[in-house]
């Protein structure tokens, strides 16, 4: 199991930073060789959850309240190292995500821009489709809704 820390951007200290935007790298940018402005100026609104293990970060997603990304509160930059997929970190890393977002913004209506690929993970968190398939960053993408 994973010990799941939820922290402001002020609050994060310089390692959890470097950790977490370097764990966002290696995945996002090396792994799926995407290069795209991952450090967007968003960072500094969002609630980021940090996943450990060992304590070492291994998972991290970060969630925004309505009207801060989306019109709906949100979870994005969902991320679980390669070498910790296995252990099924990446359900509960957006269990905690779904529940602090409950949690800090009362919110049950969460909106996520997901990758193609991953549709079937979402849909077992009750995520449902809306919209068409599109790119982003040149990955197949589609916008999915949570509600309760």
């Amino acid at each position: 199991m994973l010990e799941i820390k939820t922290k402001t951007f002020q609050e994060l200290n310089t390692k959890e930073l470097y950790d977490l935007l370097q764990l966002r790298s290696e995945v996002f940018v090396v792994e799926q060789d995407c290069v795209y402005q991952d450090i967007d100026g968003k960072d500094q609104k969002a609630l980021h959850i940090l996943g450990y293990r060992d304590r070492k970060l291994v998972a991290y997603t970060r969630i925004f309240k309505p009207g801060d990304y989306f019109d709906e509160a949100s979870i994005g930059r969902v991320v679980v190292k390669e070498n910790a997929r296995q252990y099924k970190y990446g359900y509960n890393i957006m269990t905690a995500s779904i529940q602090a977002i409950k949690d800090y913004y009362d919110e049950s209506e969460i909106r996520i821009s997901a990758q193609i690929y991953l549709k079937r993970f979402y849909n077992n968190l009750n995520f449902k489709e809306v919209g068409e398939e599109y790119l982003e960053d040149g990955i197949p993408h589609i916008n999915m809704i949570k509600s309760s």
